[in-house]
């Protein structure tokens, strides 16, 4: 399809002939010259995957932040309550 765009036909054109949306076709010739440096509007696919990964990334960092501050506390009110050292428990 983006081929046939770029080769002169009109994302309408193609919607009439094929099952895509005009839309469809356009976002993805969008896309195509995005991946190729042609157009700087949004992120490329390889910027798409780093956010994503950085969100789990950033995701698990939160999770493990949370556990150490639990545990942290924990321990805090363990030693208040035995001053001596712990009870072993």
């Amino acid at each position: 399809m983006i081929e046939l765009v770029h080769s002169g036909r009109s994302p309408e054109d193609l919607a009439r002939e094929f099952e895509p949306t005009a839309q469809s076709i356009s976002t993805w010739v969008k896309q195509a010259e995005r991946e190729a440096g042609k157009r700087a509007d949004g992120p490329i696919s390889a910027e798409r995957e780093e956010l994503a990964r950085l969100r789990r990334e950033n995701h698990r960092l939160r999770q493990e932040r949370d556990i150490l501050a639990k545990a942290a506390a924990w321990f805090a009110r363990e030693s208040k309550a035995n001053p001596n050292g712990f009870s072993g428990s």
